[in-house]
């Protein structure tokens, strides 16, 4: 297999094709989980020019994560069958090397075309296996029934409010109550109901959070943002690769998880 690196303005060369069947988006994730839990890339329907990004630096497939074998604890994914696209999120805490893996594939003709991972570790943004784990675990992520199911662009447009408020206060974000976010290893759901909250602070500065890339879920309310998050990495002012997955239940937040990667320990905080 020949593994072809190309990117194009920092995106990925690869682009999802036209809509596809959801049996073969959910085979594919379980097959996503079999090819990292045995290291093996291989056991997944690649295409020949399959292009991968790991916290966002191109590299040769053999040689990123997925080609390590990992104690998988948790899963949980997102279908998009209208960009042909999934999500996954795994916790591997009981790993000898602890890690949180939040990957995107996307699909032409039954291959994936592109895999973009993001691998935190110790030393990322309140990195915290164990408990990321024990939390993602209590949440319920059930299907939505059909009727009550919102659109496409509420859900995008929640996901994107919360992201704009982050240095615009007067953005109103639909909250749920409750709403859990969990950051890394720390979480806001464990307190009452009414007391849940996924309420940000208004970062100081004027910048814009760019390069959000998306997979959403209707059945689950669910939205994937790979997005470039700046300021929080004193060392890299123009943004640090990050994730927002959350989900929407009746046009409100419900649930936030954020990974966000670290070039220096702890971002440099």
């Amino acid at each position: 297999m020949i593994y072809l690196l190309l990117l194009v303005g920092g995106g990925l060369v690869a682009q999802a094709s036209a809509a596809c069947s959801r049996a073969m988006l959910e085979e594919a994730t379980a097959a996503y989980v079999r090819a990292q839990a045995a290291g093996q890339p291989s056991l997944l329907p690649l295409a020949q020019t399959v292009t991968y990004l790991e916290n966002d630096v191109s590299m040769d497939l053999a040689k990123g994560v997925l080609a390590q074998p990992v104690t998988i604890d948790f899963n949980r994914s997102l279908h998009d069958t209208t960009q042909c696209a999934t999500f996954t999120e795994l916790s591997a805490a009981t790993n000898k090397h602890p890690y949180v893996i939040d990957t995107r594939l996307l699909f032409t003709d039954g291959k994936i075309t592109a895999i973009e991972s993001l691998v935190a570790d110790a030393g990322d943004w309140v990195f915290n296996a164990a408990n990321q784990l024990s939390w993602t675990k209590k949440e319920k992520w059930d299907v939505i029934p059909e009727g009550k199911r919102d659109s496409r662009a509420v859900i995008q447009a929640a996901g994107d409010a919360y992201l704009d408020s982050w240095t615009n206060g007067s953005v109103k974000v639909p909250y749920g109550t409750p709403c859990a976010r969990l950051e890394g290893g720390s979480y806001t759901g464990d307190k009452s109901p009414s007391a849940n909250t996924c309420k940000m602070p208004v970062f100081p500065g004027n910048f814009k959070i760019v390069k959000r890339r998306y997979v959403i879920d209707e059945e689950v309310g669910g939205l994937d943002i790979f997005n470039d998050f700046p300021f929080i990495d004193t060392t890299k002012p123009n943004g640090t690769s990050s994730m927002n997955f959350i989900r929407v239940e009746g046009g409100m937040i419900r649930y936030i998880h954020e990974t966000t990667i670290c070039a220096t320990k702890n971002c440099g905080r």
